[in-house]
């Protein structure tokens, strides 16, 4: 038995329309669920992930890509934790598929992790991909991709790169669209817990919107 299709038939077995409606609610119907709420999914993926031996083995684009074509969201996820625990067998040439993967049934949910996570692991590990591929995403017309480039370096704490958040910031800071707003505020925040006297300046020299302005500044008022 192939490996989705294992994962697949311990998901069903823990099917839960109760669960499954509130769940899609939350996420606005973009999406139709199991009901498997997130402990069980990571407990259950957990175990399949022991049990397959998946983790093994070379990191398996193909793998992430079916899960990623199955309805329920829950599969998005699972592949999402697949990607997180296969985050040192990234390779450069895996940004094509974190792109297809952030353009493909988006939504904040998967995008935040695929921007932090694996983007910004490749990112710091190959710094060429970003004015070779990121710096695209910046400036396109994408919202998903836009967010990502804004996002990728929010855990990099000190090893981020000033300019070049700003430059991304300030180049989407005129969008009225939620959320590169809250994505900017985001990155602000976080960033301010590492240059508090930087994020305030620049907060104070830029015109954002309310929104931005108001994440950015919770922690250095």
């Amino acid at each position: 038995m192939d490996k989705v299709r294992q994962l697949s038939v311990i998901f069903e077995q823990h099917r839960n329309m109760e669960n499954a409606i509130p769940m899609q609610k939350y996420m606005k119907n973009h999406f139709p669920f199991l009901g498997i709420k997130s402990p069980l999914r990571k407990e259950l993926s957990g175990k399949f992930f022991k049990e397959s031996g998946i983790l093994k083995e070379p990191f398996q684009p193909g793998f992430v890509l079916a899960l990623w074509e199955k309805d329920e969201r829950e599969y998005q996820y699972a592949a999402m934790d697949y990607i997180e625990k296969s985050l040192k067998k990234l390779k450069k040439e895996d940004l094509p598929l974190m792109e297809q993967l952030i353009t493909t049934k988006s939504w904040w949910d998967t995008v935040d992790m695929l921007a932090q996570k694996p983007v910004g692991t490749i990112a710091a590990t190959w710094p060429e991909v970003i004015p070779e591929t990121i710096e695209g995403w910046a400036y396109g017309d994408h919202l998903w991709l836009r967010r990502t480039a804004i996002l990728f370096q929010l855990k990099y704490k000190e090893k981020t790169d000033e300019e070049l958040l700003y430059r991304f910031i300030i180049h989407n800071a005129g969008d009225t669209e939620f959320f590169i707003q809250k994505a900017i505020g985001w990155a602000l925040r976080e960033y301010s817990k590492t240059n508090p006297d930087s994020v305030r300046a620049f907060i104070a020299e830029n015109i954002l919107s309310k929104l931005s302005v108001r994440e950015g500044s919770k922690y250095i008022h």
